[in-house]
């Protein structure tokens, strides 16, 4: 019955590729297996000293970081994105966390991580978008590093949207954004791993790890995202 229920939706409610739009088979969700064999993937955790290392250097102490494919505006792939963030699609991040994260725990990455920690949305923004897309990602990550998400960071004021603004903008507007919030004092001597959609600048990543360090002694942080812009 399950079955012929699934059949029926799928007749009515056809699955398509966030990508292409393409009708996805039974064996695909979310995007196609087309546009997941030319996903523009980073590599990076194979990468010693990689570019999104880089981007945290001299900035916040990590452990290591990664993102798990390249995001470029306009491009075919950049549809993940808006897919997850803006047409109610969370669950496409979870699935592609948990795909990131497979690769991650297979070089030892994950190995030792205590918690995994999504970037917060103001409540503000949550009210509209009704989720955040981050804690999804987190999910995902977490159900292969076998442990918990946990939510140790909070943003304590609304800040305007990243999308348009250069380096030191960002930078700026995400000062004094991000507080540590009472449980975080029990990591300690941990390590924590800190999750976001994409990446460019690393201005939130940075607020965030910061407001960490600054309320929790030893804490040692690593970042995995799931889209990184090129960095240079």
């Amino acid at each position: 019955m399950e079955n012929l229920l699934g059949y029926v939706a799928d007749l009515l409610f056809p699955r398509l590729c966030v990508v292409c739009g393409k009708e996805l088979n039974a064996s695909e969700r979310h995007v196609c297996a087309m546009c997941m064999a030319e996903l523009p993937l980073t590599g990076y955790h194979k990468i010693e000293f990689n570019p999104m290392e880089q981007l945290f250097a001299g900035k916040v102490p990590v452990e290591w970081a990664s993102g798990y494919f390249f995001y470029e505006r306009g491009s075919r792939h950049a549809a993940i994105l808006h897919s997850l963030k803006y047409k109610n699609q969370p669950h496409l991040g979870e699935w592609l966390a948990r795909r990131f994260a497979a690769e991650l725990h297979a070089c030892g990455w994950l190995d030792g991580v205590d918690a995994v920690v999504p970037v917060p949305l103001h409540r503000s923004k949550l009210v509209v978008r009704g989720y955040n897309q981050s804690e999804y990602i987190a999910r995902g990550i977490a159900s292969v590093a076998g442990c918990r998400v946990e939510k140790l960071v909070k943003a304590a004021k609304a800040h305007e949207t990243q999308t348009h603004k250069g380096q030191h903008e960002r930078l700026l507007n995400t000062e004094g954004v991000f507080c540590a919030t009472a449980e975080a004092a029990r990591f300690s001597g941990k390590h924590i791993l800190m999750v976001d959609d994409v990446v460019t600048t690393g201005a939130t990543l940075i607020a965030c790890a910061e407001a960490l360090r600054r309320a929790v002694d030893d804490l040692r942080i690593s970042v995995a995202t799931l889209a990184v812009a090129r960095l240079q």
